[in-house]
């Protein structure tokens, strides 16, 4: 199956600009943004500047208690905050850089930055970085992630707020009762899905990802079993190698053998709420969802433990995408924009806000808050990321249709195989096609 990446993404966007009114209407103050083509001004460094949370609801208190801060900070700023369900993020700023509405401010992940810099939409941050009081505090690996992702030519569109890592979630006390050993590898992984499962009781060992952002989490599973330590081999990716196509028919064939059958349609809410019930042995998450699960089992219930280990002995997981905040260069206010920034990633708040999201700090100060230590996911995080023992295959975050490729396009593809009527091969040989495709346009239009 062929498929014109640009295209695609042509439809994506044109697909947006149906919300394109509404979403004007709230994001837009008297100075507000307009189009990504805009050059926008530096502004006063005083009055509104509008801000768009790219995770609403989920981060939706800290950032408020942030922009508290900052603006008891600078009396002079007000910030309008606006929050953005991390499912519909993307499309909103696609709908807002073709038709205006814009905000000053806005989170600009990796997985998401080189679409957005493509259409020229961001402000250049590196000489504003040089000249911040924040120049050598951020860490250095998530700066370069995010300079890596931003489309090939090392700007740097994004400064960093946090890291999230893949986290194995495992009911301690059931695993104890069944006699199991803790999910350090895969093949205990298996072994522990299929012994806790009890379909007529409602107990299953696992919960899987059928819905909304399914692809990062099918892909964890087929490079961590499989050992395979790049995604690309030459010009051609290792998505669809045969070790990992055997790999990912193991993982699917989970699926209402050892999972709920409402798993076809998990997005990340509805399968932590599903864990979080108290049935399942096992969920596949992120750092981000470690203070839900406290408050529903309690922490003396469940561990955290990085991904289990392949054969080799050796760890092997998928990148995680950085977040952060960018300026979007039709801001009328850059240099307020800018100054919340700086506020947001200083010390203390970017402390703050990745003890609410349970996210490793960018700023190297608040990484070695005390906090870190007693969030025990967190900290295994940390160190599986920083002491050799973790191999990572970085995505292609650089690819402008990256998100759609992995999203839009293929997502519904997983839940064929999910239900039987997709082979994995197939499956994997699709997307394969696209991103390889999508590599070449890439390289030719970058040299």
């Amino acid at each position: 199956m062929k498929i014109s990446i640009r295209r695609s993404r042509r439809a994506a966007i044109a697909v947006a600009l149906g919300s394109v009114l509404a979403l004007t209407a709230t994001a837009c103050g008297d100075d507000g943004s307009g189009a990504g083509g805009d050059k926008g001004d530096e502004g006063s460094g005083k009055g509104k500047i509008v801000f768009w949370d790219n995770n609403g609801g989920v981060r939706t208190d800290i950032w408020k208690e942030i922009i508290a801060d900052f603006q008891k900070a600078n009396p002079d700023i007000k910030v309008e905050y606006v929050g953005i369900a991390s499912t519909e993020y993307q499309s909103k700023v696609d709908t807002a850089i073709q038709g205006g509405g814009l905000p000053d401010v806005g989170g600009v992940g990796a997985a998401m930055l080189a679409g957005f810099s493509a259409q020229k939409a961001l402000e250049p941050l590196d000489d504003r970085l040089a000249k911040s009081s924040l120049s050598g505090k951020l860490n250095e690996n998530m700066v370069d992630s995010l300079k890596a992702a931003g489309g090939g030519d090392g700007t740097l569109y994004s400064i960093p707020t946090s890291a999230n890592n893949g986290v194995l979630y495992y009911r301690t006390d059931l695993f104890k009762k069944a006699g199991l050993d803790e999910p350090t590898t895969w093949d205990k992984f298996y072994e522990a899905a299929s012994k806790l499962t009890n379909a007529k009781k409602n107990e299953f060992g696992y919960t899987i990802r059928g819905g909304a952002g399914s692809i990062a989490q099918a892909l964890d599973a087929s490079y961590g079993q499989s050992g395979i330590t790049s995604f690309w081999n030459g010009d051609k990716t290792t998505l669809n190698d045969p070790k990992n196509v055997a790999a990912l028919e193991k993982y699917a064939a989970l699926y209402k053998k050892d999972t709920p059958a409402a798993d076809l349609n998990n997005d990340f809410t509805k399968m932590v709420a599903q864990w979080d019930s108290g049935t399942i042995g096992m969920l596949n998450h992120n750092l981000g969802s470690y203070q839900d699960h406290v408050k529903a089992l309690g922490a003396g219930k469940f561990r955290g433990i990085p991904q289990p280990v392949g054969s080799t002995g050796k760890r092997v997981q998928v990148s995680n995408p950085v977040d952060g905040l960018g300026v979007f260069k039709s801001s009328k206010n850059k240099d307020a924009a800018w100054k919340f920034i700086e506020f947001a990633t200083s010390h203390a708040e970017n402390s703050k806000f990745n003890k609410a999201a349970g996210q490793v700090p960018s700023n190297n100060d608040a990484a070695k808050d005390s906090w870190i230590a007693e969030a025990e996911p967190t900290k295994l995080a940390a160190a599986a990321l920083t002491d050799g023992s973790t191999s990572i295959v970085q995505l292609p975050y650089y690819l402008p249709d990256w998100n759609t490729i992995s999203k839009a396009d293929n997502e519904p593809n997983f839940q064929k195989v999910l239900l039987g009527d997709m082979s994995a091969k197939d499956f994997l040989d699709t997307m394969a096609e696209q991103l390889n495709k999508a590599q070449a346009e890439w390289k030719e239009q970058n040299g």
